[in-house]
């Protein structure tokens, strides 16, 4: 209907161009009145029917400011209200404003538009909590969260809040079980030695003893990876680099049978064992000799990439005892 109602108004212009061009020729403020119609025409027919967003110089350019980011999100979705990172970008900057129940609408579309997702399900969950007068997660709030877990049973952001969820609702011991899995999936040593005292607190909140970490795996591999001064110094400009140390199997398979990534330091010490590996079936205690190495990606990207600094590979035979030390210079 719309492609028939354009053909018919363009087709009856150009007839009446075709049967008033003479006059043109003797009066040329007509021809500029019948210009003018023509354009505010075509004009009115492109913004009921087409895309007049994409018309704007404000949304040709990158945003200066939130407002902007806001107005450029807000004509998007306007043009494709199916897009679910836009739903969840326009829930950002809705959040950064300070906009926290638009926000949260912004988020509850996207979970409409991905309800299997778990990050959307977890955004929109906190989302919910941060919109409340006393920042509490709701039952449909708690019920995303679960069915993140249930669909990704590692992602630890959407653990870490139904724990919290479960801590508000006077749930302690639920929230210590949930917080659990999180001392094996998180690497970091200072953020997981907090969650354990989250963990405890909860537990003695519940009458529980406290919970002693297990000991690490025989099988790991302690390492030590130290970056020159030079280097530390080349990688300033690279906010998002990382420090990625492997080990493979030393057959040469490409496949890492464990695996950490690390903010960029002078010094980082770490342990791999089987839970780094990213294949269940490939396992660093199955091994009795392996491939050590550290790369720092300047992108943070875990794929390599040209630019890339990577240690030559150092052969471990497993169990090891001692520590393995690797330098990086520049």
């Amino acid at each position: 209907m719309s492609a028939f109602l354009i053909t018919a108004i363009i087709l009856s212009l150009l007839v009446l161009f075709a049967v008033l061009r003479p006059l043109f020729a003797r009066s040329p403020m007509l021809a500029a009145a019948f210009a003018s119609v023509s354009l505010l025409t075509s004009g009115a027919l492109y913004w009921q029917l087409g895309t007049p967003a994409a018309l704007d110089p404000s949304m040709l350019r990158a945003p200066q400011n939130l407002a902007e980011a806001r107005a450029q999100l807000q004509a998007r979705l306007r043009i494709n209200p199916e897009s679910v990172e836009d739903w969840r970008l326009l829930a950002r900057t809705y959040a950064a404003e300070e906009r926290f129940a638009d926000a949260a609408k912004a988020h509850e579309r996207a979970v409409a538009l991905a309800p299997e997702d778990a990050d959307v399900l977890t955004e929109a969950a906190i989302a919910t909590a941060r919109a409340h007068a006393e920042l509490r997660f709701d039952e449909a709030a708690i019920g995303q969260l679960r069915k993140a877990l249930q669909l990704a049973p590692d992602h630890q952001q959407a653990r870490w809040y139904l724990g919290i969820s479960q801590r508000q609702a006077g749930h302690p011991a639920e929230a210590a079980n949930i917080w659990a899995p999180l001392l094996k999936q998180v690497k970091d040593d200072n953020a997981r030695e907090s969650i354990l005292r989250q963990i405890n607190d909860a537990r003695a909140e519940a009458g529980l003893a406290a919970l002693v970490p297990e000991p690490a795996a025989t099988s790991g591999i302690d390492v030590e990876v130290s970056l020159s001064p030079g280097l530390i110094a080349h990688l300033q400009p690279y906010p998002d680099a990382q420090i990625f140390v492997l080990a493979r199997a030393a057959d040469g398979s490409p496949m890492p049978l464990a695996v950490e990534r690390h903010a960029v330091r002078s010094t980082l010490k770490l342990r791999l064992d089987d839970a780094d590996s990213p294949m269940p079936t490939m396992k660093l205690s199955s091994q009795t000799e392996v491939l050590l190495t550290a790369r720092i990606s300047l992108a943070g990207n875990a794929q390599k990439q040209d630019g890339d600094i990577e240690s030559a590979p150092l052969k471990i035979k497993l169990p090891a005892t001692q520590t393995q030390r690797i330098a990086l210079t520049l």
